[in-house]
């Protein structure tokens, strides 16, 4: 709209030079830059104009993520003595256990002897605490006290003590019970197998909370940070959406692709995130309250941004805009 020829020609931009008569816009009129188009035109050229007004700007940055379990949510099962395994009654990957569930059974003399040196710590607090001598009796119970403390860091439990007290003679299979709610991601334990605490029988991972990664391009990153609202749909539960949260940025840009990990945690109600599972995520981040016009009112030429102030009567002045 600067440039202006008193002849017909082509304009910086490309564009076909357009006359302006002196019964149109009379130059002492308009600003620098501005011009007159009688409504006529207007509706010839379909001109239209729109109020700028302060709006609530919302950045959604929408990439696509794949689930993945939980790393804080899976347990590992062994036992804390050496033994037999016996009885296997949890036997393939991906069985949905629950916690306290029997997973199986083990022989060790080690947890034998241990379990009868109870019986007989129980027998001895009967009969010191029969005594007349009050540290007598105390040394009972702290005998017995102490016996009970050895069983529980075998992983006997409170139930397994009281039945082996119940029954006055020791189990020569212990049940081992399953410390958490989830699915066996790995089952490494079979009837006969000689156990060590240092053998990992099961791995189970509880999916009631799922991970989601997701690769961020170089140019949303300023756009996404830690503890920020993510929203997830996906074709395998349609019309749904699970809300979480981005817990973790890698620090560190993928060369080959130039894009950032992303990883975020969601609830997994009813279990409707799987682990490999492919989804959209949307990550919202407000912009706060901003001076907006329409799109299409900006025109761009690369190094500047102009819009056009309605003035009135088809008077059109330029301004800049960032």
């Amino acid at each position: 709209p600067s440039h202006h020829s008193d002849k017909p020609g082509i304009a910086p931009d490309g564009m076909k030079l357009v006359p302006v008569y002196a019964s149109e816009a009379p130059a002492a009129a308009l600003a620098r830059g501005g011009v007159q188009i009688s409504s006529a035109r207007q509706q010839i050229m379909g001109v239209t104009s729109a109020r700028a007004q302060y709006r609530s700007l919302d950045r959604v940055v929408s990439v696509p993520g794949q689930v993945d379990i939980d790393e804080t949510r899976v347990s590992s099962v062994s036992t804390r003595v050496s033994g037999w395994v016996q009885k296997v009654f949890v036997d393939s990957n991906f069985e949905h256990v629950t916690k306290g569930q029997p997973l199986f059974t083990v022989y060790s003399p080690e947890l034998l002897a241990t379990e009868q040196e109870y019986l007989l710590a129980v027998q001895a607090r009967k009969t010191l605490g029969q005594s007349s001598l009050v540290e007598v009796s105390a040394f009972g119970t702290s005998l017995l006290e102490a016996a009970r403390m050895k069983l529980s860091l075998l992983d006997v439990t409170p139930d397994q003590i009281h039945d082996l007290e119940t029954a006055g003679k020791p189990e020569r299979e212990v049940t081992i019970y399953s410390p958490a709610f989830g699915h066996v991601l790995e089952r490494k334990v079979f009837p006969n197998q000689y156990v060590t605490p240092e053998t990992a029988l099961y791995k189970i991972v509880d999916h009631s909370s799922m991970w989601i990664y997701a690769e961020v391009s170089e140019s949303d990153i300023p756009y996404v940070s830690e503890g920020q609202e993510a929203v997830v749909t996906s074709e395998a539960f349609p019309g749904h959406k699970l809300v979480g949260r981005v817990s973790f940025i890698v620090p560190h840009l993928m060369e080959e692709t130039r894009t950032e990990r992303v990883r975020m945690e969601f609830p997994n109600p009813g279990l409707k995130l799987e682990p490999g599972m492919f989804v959209n995520v949307e990550l919202h981040r407000g912009l706060g309250r901003r001076l907006t016009v329409p799109v299409d009112a900006v025109l761009d030429s690369g190094t500047q941004q102009r819009v056009f102030v309605d003035r009135g009567k088809g008077v059109f002045e330029p301004r800049t805009v960032t």
